[in-house]
C-alpha cells in the first residue's frame, strides 16, 4: 500500500509494504517486501532496506545506509553520513551504515556514519552512537555505552558471573573484548 500522499519515485519496492503519507522515497532506493515506512519519513537514493524493516516517523535515511532483515528503526531517529559536512561541498563518497538483521534503534538516537548496529543490538532511546554497537549488545547514554547483553527478542541476558552470561534458552555466553561469544 503506498499512500497517494507520499511522494514513491523508486519501483524497487517488494510486496506487502506500506508507504504512509508524507514520505518520499528516492528512484535508487530498494526496500523489501513486509516493510512499514511510516509519515514523515525521506530516504534517499543509495538506501536498501531489508525485508520486515519498520521506519518510524520523522526518520531521514541517507546515502549509505542498509538495514537488513527485520530491523526496528524508532521514530524521530538521526544518521549521519558525512563527518565533515560543508554546504555545497559534496565529497567523492558518503559514509555508510550498517544495521545488522534483528536489530532495534530507540526513537530520537543519533547514529554518526561509518558504524555497523550488531544483529539483535538494541540502541535506547536519545542515546548517541559514535563507535560500532555490537551484536546482542543494549547500548545507552551519550555518548552510547554498552550495560548489557540481551536475547533474540530483546529481553537481557542473565548475568552469572563476571563477564558470564546466560540466555533464555540456557546457553551460556562469555563476553570478551567487548564481544559476546556462546560458549
Amino acid at each position: 500500500m503506498i499512500h497517494p500522499l507520499a511522494d514513491v519515485q523508486t519501483t524497487q519496492i517488494g510486496p506487502h509494504t506500506s508507504v504512509w503519507q508524507f514520505s518520499v522515497i528516492l528512484r535508487g532506493a530498494r526496500i523489501g517486501h513486509h516493510c512499514n515506512i511510516n509519515c514523515h519519513t525521506f530516504i534517499e537514493n543509495n538506501v536498501t532496506l531489508g525485508n520486515y524493516v519498520t521506519v518510524k516517523a520523522g526518520v531521514y535515511l541517507w546515502d549509505g545506509l542498509e538495514a537488513e532483515d527485520y530491523v526496528f528503526i524508532g521514530p524521530n531517529v538521526t544518521f549521519t553520513n558525512d563527518k565533515r559536512p560543508r554546504s555545497k561541498h559534496y565529497p567523492k563518497s558518503f559514509q555508510s551504515t550498517l544495521i545488522k538483521h534483528h536489530a532495534s534503534i530507540g526513537a530520537a538516537a543519533t547514529i554518526l556514519g561509518g558504524l555497523t548496529i550488531g544483529e539483535y543490538a538494541i540502541v535506547g532511546a536519545a542515546s548517541v552512537v559514535t563507535k560500532e554497537v555490537p551484536a546482542r549488545s543494549l547500548v545507552v547514554g551519550q555518548p552510547a555505552r554498552i550495560v548489557g547483553w540481551v536475547n533474540e527478542d530483546g529481553t537481557p541476558m542473565e548475568e552469572i558471573a563476571e563477564a558470564m552470561y546466560l540466555d533464555k534458552a540456557g546457553h551460556r555466553w562469555q563476553v570478551e573484548k567487548q564481544r559476546i561469544y556462546q560458549i
